[in-house]
């Protein structure tokens, strides 16, 4: 980035913080603060600020390109070591970035899209498997790839690093046991021998992965009865250990109404005998409702980490100049980014591209060749900002 790109996004940010406030998390003076300035010289935290007041003189003197605070609270916010700070509690924050999917889409557009979804089925997932409140949960757009989730519910502030984990491991399904969502139901047989008389799960509706994983038998029971009969046994014959004698007179059974709703009530005795379905049904239909995007290495820690400093709501994000987005849970699913998190206006910017690079913004799909163009404001603060432009003085 050179000094005409850096002054012209500096002023542009300035002029934003003039007008707009940070939308600040509650207990504002208890947490640490972090800024990274134009100039690249690394982050600059241990920061702490007594008020509103105080935190915007700061932003609109310094006008940084990133603007963090910790989800942790401290005693010594300020305290120059994390040991001094005397950390009193955390909020549970999630980070969905859609450099997380998996198969994600190259169109910026549609990665939102996709991550927008997974965000919704947390949601679900904390709305209904862990009893959060709304009005605990606070949901930002990240200004980048994606969404901050902030859970402030008294009861997750002291959990430590390995409850954390814990949370996240049955958001994303690891460690997912099989045999706890069906069972048998038997009774003694012959010489003591037993004898499964019934095969249950949980019904529909159920909460938890037992009402998630009758979901999933429904929809595969779903599919099968959709398919002609040909179609249906070359499917399942693909199922390990499933042959074409027992493929038929599955799809025999599943086709009727009855087993269905028996299905839904967690009558799985239509089920019996074809025990190879179980782990289809997991890898491909119940791995749908897994919070994919939480997975891996990559984004773990953000969760894991109690002393982790996350984006401020309100604040403009130096790497796409959108703004950090504040949402209501039932604002998110009609909330479009590339529309919405759109600050900047309309008044044409002359730029140098420096690569060829495609984007949308606003309902407009930029394809841009490298060399002199002109765009307006909004694409241009975004091109000069993700570093692909630099700023042209006019003639």
């Amino acid at each position: 980035m050179n000094a005409l790109t850096r002054n012209f996004l500096i002023s542009k940010f300035r002029e934003y913080y003039l007008e707009s406030s940070l939308d600040v998390p509650p207990s504002l003076e208890a947490r640490e603060w972090g800024f990274i300035l134009f100039d690249d010289s690394g982050m600059r935290r241990h920061k702490s600020f007594f008020g509103r007041g105080e935190l915007a003189d700061y932003v609109r003197s310094m006008v940084p390109a990133h603007i963090y605070h910790s989800a942790a609270y401290y005693q010594r916010p300020g305290a120059p070591t994390m040991k001094e700070k005397l950390w009193q509690g955390a909020d549970l924050i999630f980070d969905l970035d859609a450099d997380h999917l998996r198969k994600a889409p190259q169109s910026y557009g549609e990665m939102l899209a996709m991550v927008k979804k997974e965000t919704l089925k947390l949601l679900g997932f904390l709305t209904a498997d862990f009893g959060f409140a709304e009005k605990s949960i606070d949901v930002a757009f990240s200004g980048g790839r994606g969404y901050h989730i902030h859970i402030r519910d008294p009861r997750v502030l002291t959990l430590g690093s390995d409850e954390r984990r814990e949370v996240l491991d049955y958001l994303t399904g690891r460690g997912l046991d099989i045999n706890r969502l069906r069972f048998k139901v038997v009774v003694s047989g012959d010489f003591g021998d037993d004898k499964v008389r019934a095969l249950r799960c949980s019904p529909e509706n159920s909460l938890g992965w037992g009402g998630r994983f009758n979901d999933a038998i429904v929809k595969f029971a779903e599919e099968i009865r959709s398919m002609d009969e040909k179609s249906a046994v070359i499917k399942l014959t693909k199922i390990k250990s499933i042959g074409k004698v027992r493929a038929v007179d599955f799809y025999s059974r599943i086709k009727s109404d009855q087993v269905l709703e028996d299905i839904r009530s967690g009558n799985l005795d239509s089920l019996k005998g074809v025990q190879e379905i179980w782990k289809y049904v997991i890898d491909n239909n119940l791995a749908d409702q897994f919070v994919q995007v939480l997975g891996g290495e990559t984004d773990e820690p953000v969760t894991a980490d109690v002393r982790r400093l996350i984006r401020c709501p309100g604040s403009l994000h130096g790497g796409s100049g959108f703004r950090v987005t504040p949402l209501t849970l039932s604002g998110l699913e009609e909330f479009d980014p590339l529309q919405d998190a759109v600050v900047f206006g309309d008044d044409p910017v002359p730029l140098e591209i420096q690569k060829p690079f495609c984007t949308e913004m606003k309902g407009e799909r930029y394809s841009l060749a490298e060399g002199g163009t002109e765009v307006p404001l909004h694409a241009a603060v975004f091109l000069m900002a993700r570093g692909v432009a630099e700023a042209r003085a006019k003639l």
